[in-house]
């Protein structure tokens, strides 16, 4: 998919669209965000198990994020970075939210647990609405700040991990014989 620049396309353009962009995320209102997506938007998300192809599977997964963490807010770090290769740019932020309701998928329960963590959105514009969107951030974080992962270098961990390499161990003494 070929992205369309508008005519004036440029950093003042994706400042303005990240503001609107942003004020939509925070808003809960999935129509507002919507609005900013091509009809035929795909969308790939670290929170999601499969590439969304247009704006009813993106409103499935609003549905269940929002559902999840209702309180869920974003604010842009620093600068839009814009492509010089075409009407592309990305965004830091950082979210915050606190775990309301049942994560789906996988189907983690409400926790309770305040959460932040850190990402990024790689935007691809066409006709002035996103048409590619990747999103990325640390879901590991994300899921031990939830507690359904333990804490890097804890017995927790280490705990996992002997299981993991016994596991292993066993696996290989039955491919050996």
């Amino acid at each position: 998919m070929e992205g369309t620049a508008p005519a004036d396309f440029g950093a003042g353009w994706v400042s303005e669209f990240g503001t609107r962009w942003l004020d939509s995320w925070n808003s809960h209102d999935p129509e507002r965000l919507l609005e900013l997506m091509a009809d035929d938007v795909v969308y790939d998300d670290s929170a999601w198990p499969r590439t969304m192809r247009g704006r009813s599977d993106v409103r499935e997964f609003l549905d269940a994020i929002w559902r999840a963490f209702p309180d869920l807010t974003f604010e842009t770090v620093g600068s839009a970075h814009v492509s010089v290769d075409g009407p592309q740019a990305a965004f830091r932020w950082t979210a915050r939210a606190a775990h309301r309701g049942r994560l789906d998928p996988p189907g983690l329960p409400a926790t309770g647990k305040r959460v932040a963590f850190a990402g990024a959105d790689f935007h691809e514009y066409h006709d002035g609405k996103v048409a590619r969107l990747w999103t990325v951030f640390d879901a590991r974080d994300l899921l031990v700040q939830l507690g359904v992962l333990p804490k890097s270098g804890s017995t927790a961990e280490k705990a996992v991990i002997g299981l993991h390499r016994l596991r292993f161990r066993l696996l290989r003494s039955r491919i050996d014989r």
